[in-house]
């Protein structure tokens, strides 16, 4: 018996080790790569069986383990400037039982000997965010990080419409008792609590930095057009996004914000709730589903109500977080090493169901790309039924080991898109008569082309790009698209029918039609068929850089084809540059340097662009902007900081990409000067001082733009 213990116990030091690997590189790739390979319900099972074990052998304690230390989003060559943070960003101990949330609330009230207010709010599956004010102006805006300290992503935050720049307490007063529930509006039993309402100067307040489905969406399509990988959820977009160099791209994707925890040396509130609603007052984005309960009924009403309601919200969320409302309250009942006492997180399980995988197709994509696809016995999920999801890729097939005839588990990612996340455990697995191995297909299913995989990509890919149908469909919708040719009218069922009837074949063809062309289909009168005309017409107009963008060169997407454009003023200077010269340009490698060689290698496309440089299309820059004055900035590394009165931010940004410069967001050794305005950031004052960096007014770089002094 001595002897099977001792294997057994060796055998769990063994699980301790490979547990805490395994979840040790799932926090780097969630919060790092932004690339999940856990769920969030197969992490917490996993850790929560780490906290099992680690419990059982007390001797193997680390304080390194996973069970013991906050998921880091650090990275040392993220570029940002890393800052303590004043009081530890602490995680949230979190369940998926409601026996759990009652334990935890009896624990609560034995502490303290009776029932407390708890605040439950709704948990936003977004990136934690600190933001920092001084003398009411935002300072500083940090990442989780390591709980210790974190990534100061100031410049990419302040281009979230929702966050203030300055707050104004002229306008704080009491508390009217009005319930802001909006449409939201739950049982008359939840309390609203009015709070004594004290302004606020100097202070810290945490929240969620989140991405909006509508904006989720819209970004995944985008990059499904360019045959870019998906963001697998919002959560995962929005971590990518915070972390981008360049904030008007940030800007662009349109990132949200809700604020939850306000936090000061003295605050004007003695409850979490009346500091909230003071914030909320102060002009900060703080949920309308807050609300203060005075019992486990109330608690779990508040969480039966949002785990229907909240898909008709705006923005993910992924459970309920309930905190004691007494401040005082809480700094007596504490913290674990890495979780506090007085708060945890309810996660709502992932809605999912098993079905049958009937059969997998194919679709060719623009660039050629071929993405199987899992046709499915319909099975309802929120709400809509799913009978197709995608497999991605050969090696997500195999990873997951499925074939036709499998019973699968199909989730809603994040609430909207269906997924494929496994098959029926093998012990009960109930494979049909039909089932076969799977095997990719070896040919074009559109084409009949055999079929290519790059060795450094997981994809197939139909090189018949010339004479392959979707493929050549696919070129002619990316070109008329909103960001590219803004041709309105042309949508993919027109193009479709224009494509059969061998009216369009490439978008050169699209300038040959005429008004007789469409009017002799069927259901286009002559409203429909000038829209379409006058559309085609007006991009005529449409920039140098946007018709870059348009032609649909692999890899070169809509900021790549403007920074290429700045550089090579025409379709003839591109070209006739080298790979070297390509790769001099601003994100531009080797592979994106390449692929432009190959599409002026191909003799089609030459013709293709003849015949739209006859029709008028704008294949060189019309900005009259001299050479040697667009290379004033040439080579130089500039920040922006603070606020200007003859120009915009933007506007300002705009014109150093214009004249050759390069913007960044944080002051290193390699910045060249800051060009600053009013109330420039003390933390880019400070580390500008120390590097030695100069400092530039608004007047003086408008005179370097005339009168060159660099």
């Amino acid at each position: 018996m001595q002897l099977d213990l001792f294997s057994i116990e060796n055998g769990e030091e063994q699980q301790i080790d490979a547990l805490r690997k395994e979840l040790a590189d799932a926090n780097y790739r969630y919060y790092v790569l932004s690339q999940p390979v856990l769920s969030d319900k197969e992490f917490d099972d996993k850790l929560r069986r780490l906290q099992d074990l680690e419990a059982k052998h007390p001797e193997m304690a680390d304080p390194d383990s996973p069970t013991q230390r906050v998921g880091s989003d650090l990275t040392a060559k993220s570029g940002f400037r890393q800052m303590e943070h004043k009081y530890p960003m602490l995680s949230l101990a979190n369940t998926y039982s409601e026996d759990e949330i009652r334990s935890w609330y009896q624990r609560v009230c034995k502490d303290i000997s009776y029932e407390p207010e708890i605040v439950c709010e709704l948990k936003y599956d977004g990136l934690s965010i600190s933001l920092w004010y001084e003398n009411g102006a935002l300072t500083h805006a940090l990442t989780r990080g390591d709980g210790t300290r974190g990534d100061d992503v100031i410049d990419n935050v302040k281009t979230i419409p929702s966050i203030p720049w300055k707050i104004d307490n002229t306008n704080v007063g009491e508390s009217q008792n009005a319930d802001r529930g909006g449409k939201h509006n739950q049982p008359d039993l939840f309390h609203i609590l009015t709070p004594s309402a004290v302004p606020l100067s100097t202070f810290e307040i945490r929240g969620e930095i989140l991405l909006p489905w509508k904006n989720f969406e819209r970004l995944n399509r985008e990059r499904e057009e360019q045959e870019e990988p998906l963001f697998a959820n919002p959560r995962n977009a929005a971590s990518g996004t915070l972390k981008l160099q360049d904030p008007r791209i940030v800007a662009q994707r349109g990132l949200d914000a809700y604020l939850y925890y306000l936090l000061a040396d003295n605050l004007p509130s003695d409850t979490h709730y009346g500091c909230l609603e003071i914030a909320n007052k102060m002009g900060f984005h703080v949920s309308d589903a807050m609300r203060v309960c005075h019992s486990i009924d109330e608690i779990m009403a508040f969480i039966t109500y949002w785990d229907t309601e909240r898909k008709n919200l705006p923005v993910a969320t992924d459970g309920i977080v309930l905190k004691v409302n007494s401040l005082q309250l809480q700094k007596q009942l504490g913290y674990t090493a890495k979780t506090p006492r007085w708060a945890i997180a309810y996660k709502f399980a992932a809605e999912k169901q098993l079905t049958l995988l009937k059969k997998i197709t194919y679709q060719v994509g623009r660039t050629g790309v071929v993405t199987p696809v899992a046709n499915l016995e319909p099975v309802q999920l929120s709400g809509t039924i799913v009978q197709r999801a995608t497999l991605h890729n050969e090696d997500f097939i195999r990873q997951l080991g499925i074939c036709e005839g499998d019973r699968v588990w199909v989730e809603k990612g994040g609430e909207i898109i269906p997924k494929i996340t496994g098959k029926e455990d093998d012990g009960n697995l109930k494979r049909n008569d039909f089932a076969k191995e799977y095997r990719f297909i070896e040919h074009c299913p559109e084409c009949g082309a055999l079929l290519l995989r790059d060795a450094d990509q997981a994809a197939w890919r139909c090189p018949n790009e010339d004479d392959c149908p979707p493929q050549q469909k696919g070129r002619i919708e990316h070109f008329v698209a909103r960001k590219a040719m803004n041709i309105d009218g042309l949508g993919t069922e027109t193009i479709d029918l224009f494509y059969e009837r061998g009216l369009v074949r490439d978008v050169a063809d699209l300038y040959d039609l005429t008004a007789t062309d469409i009017m002799h289909l069927e259901g286009f009168q002559q409203k429909a068929t000038q829209k379409i005309l006058d559309g085609i017409e007006e991009s005529k107009q449409v920039s140098w850089g946007r018709v870059l963008f348009a032609l649909g060169i692999r890899y070169v997407g809509e900021t790549t084809a403007k920074k290429i454009a700045r550089r090579f003023r025409s379709i003839e200077a591109l070209q006739t540059a080298s790979v070297e010269q390509l790769t001099e340009v601003e994100d531009v490698g080797g592979q994106i340097a390449e692929s432009i060689r190959q599409f002026f290698s191909k003799e089609k496309n030459l013709r293709i662009l003849g015949r739209l440089r006859a029709a008028g299309v704008q294949l060189e820059d019309q900005n009259e902007t001299p050479q040697q004055q667009e290379q004033l900035l040439a080579g130089k590394v500039i920040v922006i900081s603070g606020t200007f009165e003859k120009h915009s931010r933007d506007e300002y940004k705009e014109m150093i990409e214009e004249y050759g410069g390069k913007n960044t967001g944080s002051v290193s050794k390699n910045t060249d000067f800051i060009l600053a305005g009013d109330n420039m950031g003390p933390a880019k004052l400070e580390k500008a001082e120390k590097l030695g960096v100069r400092i530039v007014s608004e007047n003086e770089f408008l005179s370097m733009l005339t009168t060159p002094t660099l």
